[in-house]
């Protein structure tokens, strides 16, 4: 049986072999002490009975106003534990602390090249809010899909109407406040 829990300080040490997938985002230790410490709630891990470490979401909650919304900053499940429903189960959690947020809608950017992680979203109702281009820099900068769902503040679903142009990242900001 899967439990989920809080992350906490001690998993930064343990949880080496769920981000060894190439699609996973790998951040310094000082940005994942600080998501642990600014947004705690935020931070949740999928345990085996074996307290082997099967998954991890990581995310916060930002904005103003109608755009004041929960992000997934990284979700990622250990190659050995996939196709299990661990992904979905660790969205519906980040959707639920957003709920209790009150927020108006969870967003996430994903490679537009990772269609496996997009055909899931779209299964759990996210939608292709907007390209941002050149977002993933590497060997050959990578475009990001930005990807939304709507909560139930949003009663009109404003927040998910999407974008027809692709913006760029200095353009990210301004767009977000119109």
């Amino acid at each position: 049986m899967t439990t989920l829990r809080p992350f906490t300080f001690d998993d930064l040490f343990k949880f080496n072999n769920v981000n060894l997938d190439p699609l996973t985002e790998t951040y310094g230790m000082s940005f994942y002490t600080q998501y642990l410490a600014k947004w705690p709630e935020y931070f949740q891990l999928a345990e085996s009975p074996s307290g082997q470490i099967m998954g991890y979401i990581m995310g916060k909650v930002e904005g103003r106003q109608h755009n004041w919304h929960g992000h997934v900053t990284a979700l990622t499940v250990s190659p050995d534990y996939r196709r299990l429903g661990l992904a979905a189960l660790l969205m519906k959690f980040l959707e639920d602390v957003s709920e209790k947020k009150r927020a108006y809608f969870v967003d996430l950017f994903v490679r537009k090249s990772n269609q496996v992680a997009i055909n899931m979203y779209t299964n759990l109702g996210y939608i292709i809010y907007r390209t941002i281009l050149d977002y993933y820099a590497g060997d050959q900068d990578e475009d990001a899909l930005d990807m939304r769902k709507a909560l139930s503040r949003d009663t009109k679903n404003k927040s998910i109407i999407p974008y027809t142009q692709p913006v760029r990242m200095e353009d990210l900001h301004e767009a977000d406040m119109q």
